[in-house]
């Protein structure tokens, strides 16, 4: 099942959809939706309706746009952590962004006062219940599901410090969507196929089984640190090739397109303007 968030008539509607369409639904959002009585009986039983609606991309938002926290967890791709010259973790590196860091998968991504900006491709988990010291069973049945995201990064604002944080916080940098696919209907830890493009060359090429910590493993890390609720939103870190770990850093420009996809979740395609 893919669940959405679409932009019509000058507002928002959760969408429910399947290879054959998308249903629009009463609440005006997903994460509205995951959090009412019955969703998923509603939403099963709308799927089962034959009429289907095209969905323009550029229609798509960000598909749970109200998520409490947004923990990231860094170096988790092992040819990653080979580029930038770390060791494998033992812990997950853990930052945090904040809500008005995510924009849509469609979105111009506006940027000023960085002349190192990358891109990060990266595997969103989508939490569906609250989940609290949870152990990796019960962190994987607390899993709604899962999108595409890109955790745009401003080097130089990142390097300034020890600490991640200000490279990675500016408003409206990092794109989610187009929608999220039910943790029923897909496994990562199986491997999907995770890319980067920009311009139309592939930077990033990489599988989600490459991952050292894996979805449920992220869950029930941080659910130990502090209770998740419907809609809170992991990213898992990025695979190779990313601009900082070249010899001759190309960084993102004015006007460049980043495509970002996953096998079996969809693709984003942003462009970048520089302020």
């Amino acid at each position: 099942m893919r669940l959405a968030t679409v932009r019509i008539d000058g507002g928002t509607r959760a969408a429910v959809g399947d290879e054959s369409g998308w249903v629009l639904l009463d609440e005006p959002d997903a994460q509205e939706l995951v959090v009412s009585e019955g969703w998923r009986e509603r939403a099963e039983a709308a799927l089962r309706h034959p009429a289907r609606e095209d969905v323009d991309p550029a229609a798509f938002g960000v598909p749970v746009p109200r998520p409490a926290k947004v923990f990231c967890c860094g170096l988790n791709y092992r040819d990653h952590i080979v580029e930038t010259g770390r060791a494998v973790p033992e812990y997950p590196t853990l930052f945090a962004k904040f809500a008005d860091t995510l924009t849509g998968p469609v979105d111009e991504i506006v940027v000023r006062d960085t002349a190192k900006l990358d891109w990060e491709a990266e595997l969103a988990v989508v939490v569906g219940s609250e989940v609290h010291r949870a152990d990796k069973d019960e962190a994987a049945a607390a899993i709604l599901g899962y999108a595409v995201s890109n955790d745009v990064s401003m080097r130089d604002w990142q390097q300034r410090t020890l600490q991640w944080l200000q490279g990675k916080a500016f408003d409206a940098t990092t794109p989610i969507g187009p929608h999220l696919v039910t943790a029923d209907a897909i496994d990562p830890k199986a491997g999907l196929r995770i890319t980067c493009a920009v311009n139309g060359e592939t930077l990033q090429d990489g599988n989600t089984r490459e991952l050292v910590f894996d979805a449920a493993d992220l869950v029930s890390y941080v659910s130990q640190i502090t209770r998740l609720q419907p809609g809170d939103i992991i990213l898992t870190g990025t695979p190779g090739g990313v601009a900082l770990g070249m010899e001759d850093p190309r960084w993102l420009r004015d006007g460049d397109v980043v495509t970002t996809a996953i096998e079996g979740l969809g693709e984003l395609r942003n462009t970048i303007r520089f302020a």
